[in-house]
């Protein structure tokens, strides 16, 4: 009997704790169902979307029941209310009610409109978005979006989406809206009507596939969003060509948007607009086109990198409080201390291939530098290397270390030789992985790019993306270290680049040759991104070199 009573306490345990709830959506108005109807929790990365028939089946195992379910579709109000009321009451029918359309009065004023095209227009096949429902449901499932802001009242035509490839057993069931801005982020969906469609490969023409929304009548003006989003599984993956450093924005259901600053989907519009109007966007957007080869797809290990426990674990993360910053890092492992520094705009996440390795013959202390990942920066100063130096040596000191190695990579390499320069006794070793010791060590197509943006946001002038030009700032006017510095540094040091690197390759020799005891390794066939897409090779050489 007793082992019965447990038995049953198991089973009701997991009954409570395991809330499936299935239901259908319909209209208030003519009792059908609603297809295609996005489920999910209030600021939560989970959701599901409802069948062709509006059926659905969503899974709330472990949210607090004091959280929203939020269900909405374009063309009705949007439905939410608690978890726990929603939990009540399984197979349940939803019914939406249809949004009231004001008809206004639309009166004609005789002035010439022009046709224009505005966003990204790249069709590049090196640098892309991929969808792929077989990777991970919550990403397939997720939104991307790019951002426009129009200078006159405008009207819009088409949506153009570039797609570099399609493989699909079917037609691919897309879902396009448009959303108003706040506070530099997408927020209500303007469209009144639902705008779905089942994309085919023979739909795209030239590598382009173009939706007419020219009788959805949709007129817009100052900053808007274009989104899209997949809404059933396929069998397959689409690759949507990407425009290096625009920023995209991208979200998982109800989550909250984040901004994307190394590339941004190929999503661009035809429109009427007066003749004097703009895309002011579009100032950002000059030679994309001849950047591609520097930067391939790394769509698929941002997602993984993502999904990683790095860079959110709360059970070893740990804040030291500096001097305008709050700085953000993890330990792992035991052993002699070794310092992981991650590249610009990145953050610990991004070494989600080095620290398990790593850790199991290190003390691994992974750093979201100053102003980016979960690390603060209240002052509006330049961010410059020697102050990232400064704040990875009150980090040393806060934990009691004398010396530790170094594994900078990009941004973390100049960085870590910076380091090198001002604390020689407290380093060991330091590997550096797309360094550079001066700015002209870029590829100038990269160089030209990084100026356009710059430009850009101090036009712009928005405080909201002081960060942003900070971090684009530091790449066009940092490091400074000339061949005399670097002479002498003593410390032993692996010089690594790729092979296909945005760092010229002369100029990592260079570097090499001037550190009187470098190694020097070039990856063949490799680019910028060694720590992504070489991560054994890396590893094995890092602790190889290591242990010397």
């Amino acid at each position: 009997m007793k082992n019965l009573n447990t038995l049953f306490f198991i089973l009701f345990t997991f009954y409570c704790n395991a809330q499936i709830v299935s239901g259908t959506v319909f209209s208030k108005e003519d009792r059908k169902p609603i297809p295609y109807v996005k489920i999910g929790v209030e600021k939560e990365k989970i959701g599901v979307i409802s069948d062709e028939k509006g059926s659905f089946s969503i899974d709330l195992s472990g949210i607090d029941v004091a959280h929203k379910v939020k269900i909405e579709v374009p063309g009705y109000e949007n439905y939410s209310v608690s978890v726990q009321e929603f939990s009540k009451q399984n197979s349940q029918k939803i019914f939406l009610n249809e949004k009231i359309k004001n008809i206004q009065e639309v009166k004609l004023v005789s002035k010439k409109l022009v046709d224009k095209n505005w966003g990204v227009n790249t069709k590049t096949k090196h640098v892309m978005y991929s969808v792929n429902p077989q990777f991970r449901k919550e990403d397939f499932l997720g939104e991307t979006a790019l951002e426009f802001n129009a200078s006159k009242r405008s009207k819009i035509k088409n949506i153009n989406l570039n797609i570099a490839s399609y493989t699909s057993d079917k037609p691919v069931l897309m879902r396009y809206s448009i959303y108003t801005e706040k506070n530099g982020f997408p927020d209500k969906n303007i469209l009144e009507e639902e705008i779905t469609v089942e994309l085919t490969e023979a739909m795209i023409k030239d590598g382009t596939f173009t939706l007419d929304v020219n009788h959805y009548n949709i007129w817009v003006q100052g900053k808007f969003f274009i989104g899209i989003q997949f809404l059933k599984e396929f069998e397959g993956k689409i690759n949507i060509s990407a425009a290096l450093f625009r920023t995209g924005f991208l979200r998982k259901f109800y989550g909250d948007w984040e901004k994307v600053t190394l590339a941004a989907p190929a999503i661009n519009i035809d429109v009427k607009v007066d003749k004097n109007g703009k895309n002011i966007k579009d100032e950002a957007s000059a030679s994309e086109e001849n950047l591609a080869g520097l930067i391939p797809d790394i769509s698929k290990y941002k997602m993984e990198a993502d999904n990683s426990i790095y860079g959110k674990n709360t059970s070893v993360g740990k804040f030291l409080k500096l001097k305008n910053t709050d700085l953000y890092y993890e330990i792992y492992g035991e052993g002699e201390p070794l310092i992981l520094l991650h590249g610009n705009s990145g953050s610990i996440k991004e070494f989600y291939q080095q620290i398990p390795t790593l850790s199991q013959q290190y003390k691994v202390i992974a750093i979201d530098t100053r102003g980016q990942g979960k690390s603060t920066d209240t002052s509006k100063l330049d961010f410059t290397y020697k102050i990232f130096a400064d704040d990875v040596k009150a980090l040393v000191d806060e934990l009691g270390l004398e010396k530790v190695n170094i594994v900078g990579w990009s941004d973390g390499g100049n960085t870590g030789l910076e380091f090198a320069l001002k604390y020689p006794d407290h380093l060991n070793k330091l590997v550096t992985i797309g360094a550079n010791t001066f700015p002209e060590g870029v590829d100038e197509r990269l160089f030209n790019n990084m100026k356009t943006q710059l430009q850009v946001l101090q036009a712009e002038n928005n405080p909201e993306r002081l960060n942003e030009m900070r971090l684009v700032k530091i790449m066009l006017k940092e490091p400074n270290i000339s061949n005399g510095s670097l002479h002498k540094i003593q410390n032993p040091v692996l010089v690594i680049a790729g092979e296909n690197d945005v760092i010229k390759r002369e100029h990592t020799e260079m570097m090499a040759k001037q550190i009187p005891n470098a190694e020097l390794k070039i990856y063949k066939n490799a680019t910028h991104f060694i720590p992504f897409e070489n991560p054994e090779e890396l590893n094995k050489d890092i602790l190889e070199f290591l242990k010397k």
